[in-house]
């Protein structure tokens, strides 16, 4: 299945909230008007979009009305989604053009950061890359488990220690084995459950530090993975792991299982930092890599 229909597939329960109660809010105007934009407000909202972004939309979307003179309703539908395109960053490829690349996995327990470095593994295999994932989440005997799984079913290298390690000293292993055994990428598991938001950004600085110490300008990429079930509770855990490392993209689990696709928009607007993955289903090959005009296209085609 290509990407595009997968990603169809995933956002069937967003297009079907979401998209078509913004695309019958239209339907029942012909003409552009203060109802069409009141209406349009109050569905933005409770559709998952935060307040402060529906009202950027909004102020936009008027602007560019008055600007073109645009007086058919149907018309400013399109024009609405060209808007929703311009907030999101752009997508970029992950940075792999390093004699050792290094990714690494930030993110609360439960969210699927475990099986996000799998099936990245995945993904970077078929590439031909040499692969080495580093079960660094030492807290949760369970994750060095599944992440040997992966390894297996990826035919990855791995590095773990026994459970209640110090991380970085299972990251400080890793990069020298990486080495010795001519690794092209090293993903890194981290643990989700610190006790307290110090705790966190403790450990993160340390791993951080080990991290550029071994490797030049590493982690290459710090990817910040999100339950999208969660809707909003995303963005403060998005502003947690932000303030505690410097991110570089999300990944966005789930999608398949919410109706809270607009998650998408409000932290891309609210921290900058752009998608670069998100996942549809449970299967190996079902981590995505974020096409912004393809998801617009994705969540607004079809909508009846």
């Amino acid at each position: 299945m290509s990407f595009i229909r997968k990603m169809k597939k995933g956002l069937e329960k967003t297009r079907n909230s979401l998209t078509k109660k913004i695309y019958d809010t239209f339907l029942k105007y012909k003409y552009v008007s203060e109802e069409l934009y009141e209406e349009l407000e109050e569905t933005l909202i409770t559709s998952d979009i935060s307040a402060e972004l529906a009202f950027d939309f909004l102020d936009k979307l008027r602007e560019k009305a008055h600007e073109s003179k645009i007086e058919d309703a149907q018309e400013l539908y399109k024009v609405l989604q060209n808007i929703i395109i311009e907030e999101i960053p752009e997508e970029s490829d992950l940075n792999m053009d390093n004699e050792l690349s290094v990714i690494l996995l930030v993110g609360v327990n439960g969210v699927g950061k475990t099986t996000s470095a799998g099936k990245i593994a995945h993904m970077l295999k078929i590439e031909n890359k040499k692969v080495m994932l580093v079960a660094a989440d030492t807290f949760r005997a369970a994750a060095a488990e599944q992440l040997t799984i992966w390894a297996q079913r990826t035919n990855s290298l791995i590095v773990k220690h026994d459970a209640g390690g110090d991380p970085a000293a299972v990251i400080y292993d890793a990069i020298h084995s990486a080495r010795a055994k001519n690794v092209d990428v090293l993903i890194i598991d981290t643990a989700g459950r610190l006790h307290n938001k110090k705790n966190l950004m403790n450990e993160l600085a340390k791993i951080n530090r080990v991290l550029s110490r071994e490797i030049d300008d590493a982690p290459h990429e710090t990817l910040l993975v999100i339950d999208a079930t969660t809707g909003q509770n995303g963005l403060h855990q998005a502003k947690a792991f932000n303030e505690a490392t410097n991110l570089t993209g999300m990944i966005l689990t789930k999608m398949d299982g919410t109706a809270k696709g607009g998650i998408v928009f409000n932290i891309s607007k609210r921290f900058g930092v752009p998608v670069k993955f998100i996942g549809v289903g449970e299967k190996v090959d079902d981590l995505i890599p974020f096409d912004k005009q393809e998801f617009i296209e994705a969540l607004f085609e079809d909508v009846k």
